[in-house]
């Protein structure tokens, strides 16, 4: 995220639908332009597979944010508070995926059978989105957060954007360090989902590593982009399930059948456009309104 404060020279606490949609576009500019970089510099073996793994990274970093909302909505984040809180949730995840990579890359390279186990497991992940396994988020039976009470001191009042407050010389944890404590929680089971799927598609950990990079820095600006447009996405879950589903098949089948990266990147790019455009097309209802009209970013 300094990066961030480096490239928009500032951090506030408000960030509006223009201002989101800037950095938004900026971020996915900076990685299409790194991606062009490695086409030059390294051909088409190195910068498909970039390009690969960061569409899948970034489709399902998508995912990752119906979740802040939910959280978000749950513990009642204050609009200023949430920015603090993106900080240091994607700082943890920038660090979180490096050890899932490793630790994935190190597997495949000792186990190699351990490819089967890990598309087995993304087409099971497939399946379950389709039946609405990631449907209902509910934070209040997070077990980190019932770890997290049996062991801090907590408040149920928020101290500015402390996540410790001291009240009659006793430290407690703020509702925000909760907060912070679900979502690095909860971006740890989507790594489980989302470095095997890249996994899938290169075994160079720097490509591996840059996309979930690049994927995973503009998150916070296209949270406050689309927190108010959550309930617009109804088929998204759909294509993620197809995507990972169809990066499971390619992973169990891969000793028998090669299915090229370019025929990957045309699936994947195919499912999500028309999951996408299918979503907004489809008639608002009832539902729809009351989803839009829960708590948001302060947009």
């Amino acid at each position: 995220m300094g990066l961030d404060l480096l490239i928009f020279g500032r951090h506030s606490h408000h960030v509006s639908f223009r201002e989101a949609a800037i950095r938004s576009v900026v971020w996915v500019a900076v990685a299409l332009g790194f991606n062009v970089f490695l086409y030059f510099e390294h051909g088409s073996d190195i910068a498909v597979p970039f390009l690969l793994a960061y569409v899948v990274e970034k489709s399902l970093s998508v995912d990752n944010l119906f979740v802040f909302l939910a959280v978000f909505s749950y513990f009642k984040v204050p609009d200023e508070h949430q920015q603090r809180v993106l900080f240091w949730g994607v700082f943890g995840a920038v660090v979180m995926r490096a050890i899932f990579i490793l630790l994935g890359a190190a597997l495949l390279a000792k186990f190699s059978w351990t490819m089967y186990i890990f598309g087995a497991f993304l087409i099971y992940t497939g399946v379950k989105l389709t039946m609405g396994g990631d449907d209902n988020v509910d934070p209040a039976n997070s077990p980190v957060l019932r770890l997290a009470r049996r062991f801090f001191r907590t408040t149920t009042e928020y101290d500015g954007e402390r996540f410790f407050t001291v009240k009659d010389g006793v430290r407690y944890a703020t509702p925000l360090f909760l907060v912070l404590l679900v979502i690095e929680f909860t971006d740890v089971l989507f790594a489980v989902d989302s470095v095997p799927a890249v996994l899938a598609i290169s075994d160079d950990l720097f490509v591996v590593y840059a996309s979930n990079i690049f994927a995973i820095m503009g998150l916070r600006s296209l949270y406050f982009l689309l927190s108010g447009m959550m309930g617009r996405f109804h088929y998204l879950n759909y294509g993620l399930a197809v995507v990972l589903t169809f990066i499971g098949v390619k992973m169990v089948v891969h000793g028998w059948f090669k299915i090229s990266n370019w025929v990957s990147l045309g699936v994947i790019l195919g499912v999500l456009t028309v999951s996408i455009i299918a979503s907004l097309l489809r008639k608002p209802t009832p539902e729809d309104a009351s989803e839009e009209a829960s708590p948001s970013s302060g947009d």
